[in-house]
């Protein structure tokens, strides 16, 4: 078994969309109509056939309401890998990317969280 799609709640999937590809460089995979949404996965430009992440429309009520407690609590809401955290952290801020937390040592690994504009915190980490 292994994980093929996670997904992520977003409150607007055409500005998720342009975030995603447009700032942090992932990759569109699958962008399909599925009622009044749609079903838009993005993977890796280094890893195309890996796991897909889902731009998950925020539309339960449910959904809403964890969104915003986790993101006021400054929980991210998931986390993706890099080589360099340091050269990442100036290439997003040079792209207009908001951080909440500029790149900590945490024992093993160095981390940074930043503002996805679609009800995000997203932790980046380098191991």
């Amino acid at each position: 078994m292994k994980i093929v799609v996670t997904s992520i709640f977003v409150q607007d999937q055409d500005k998720a969309l342009e975030f995603y590809t447009e700032k942090l460089g992932f990759v569109k995979k699958e962008d399909v109509p599925v009622g009044k949404f749609r079903w838009i996965t993005l993977v890796s430009p280094d890893d195309q056939d890996g796991t897909e992440l889902l731009l998950e429309p925020n539309d339960h009520p449910a959904a809403k309401e964890y969104q915003k407690k986790i993101f006021a609590d400054g929980i991210p809401a998931t986390m993706f890998g890099v080589a360099d955290i340091h050269k990442e952290y100036k290439r997003l801020m040079e792209k207009g990317v908001k951080f909440t937390m500029e790149p900590t040592k945490m024992g093993e690994v160095t981390i940074a969280v930043f503002d996805d504009t679609c009800g995000n915190l997203i932790q980046i980490v380098q191991k």
